[in-house]
């Protein structure tokens, strides 16, 4: 009479929690390296945002809104409206065309019924890089390079 023995050795047990447990490992690692970036690219894209919202509003309503973005505590947002902070590790300064560089205090964007903006280029970057965050003087769109 014959045994018929069905099943897996401990062996390829081994080998296979050994096999499973290193890629969830490498992904663990992957997506570790990938979540700065991410951050960096949402903040980016939030204070875009905020600009667009701005000069929706002050169109929509007929009066001027205002960005204030308050480079010493690292906030920003429409003036009546709350403000957001920046997550750790991104810094921020602001290009006037006027002024130069400014990176303390407070700076004000303006948004007009007319359409008009007053402010300069944000420059978001962490240790490995940047953003500068532009609004096109002409057309009024927000431009992330």
């Amino acid at each position: 009479m014959k045994l018929n023995r069905a099943g897996f050795t401990l062996l390829e047990l081994i080998i296979v929690i050994f096999l499973i447990t290193l890629m969830v490992g490498l992904s663990a690692v992957f997506f570790a390296n990938t979540l700065p970036s991410g951050k960096f690219n949402a903040t980016a894209r939030e204070i875009a945002s905020t600009i667009r919202q701005a000069r929706h509003l002050a169109q929509l309503n007929g009066e001027k809104q205002i960005i204030t973005i308050d480079l010493d505590s690292r906030s920003y947002g429409i003036e009546g409206r709350g403000k957001k902070n920046l997550p750790s590790g991104i810094d921020i300064k602001v290009i006037d065309p006027l002024a130069g560089d400014i990176t303390s205090d407070k700076y004000h964007m303006a948004f007009h019924a007319t359409g008009g903006t007053e402010g300069g280029t944000i420059v978001l970057w962490t240790s490995s890089r940047a953003a500068h965050i532009k609004i096109d003087p002409v057309a009024g769109a927000v431009i992330i390079q």
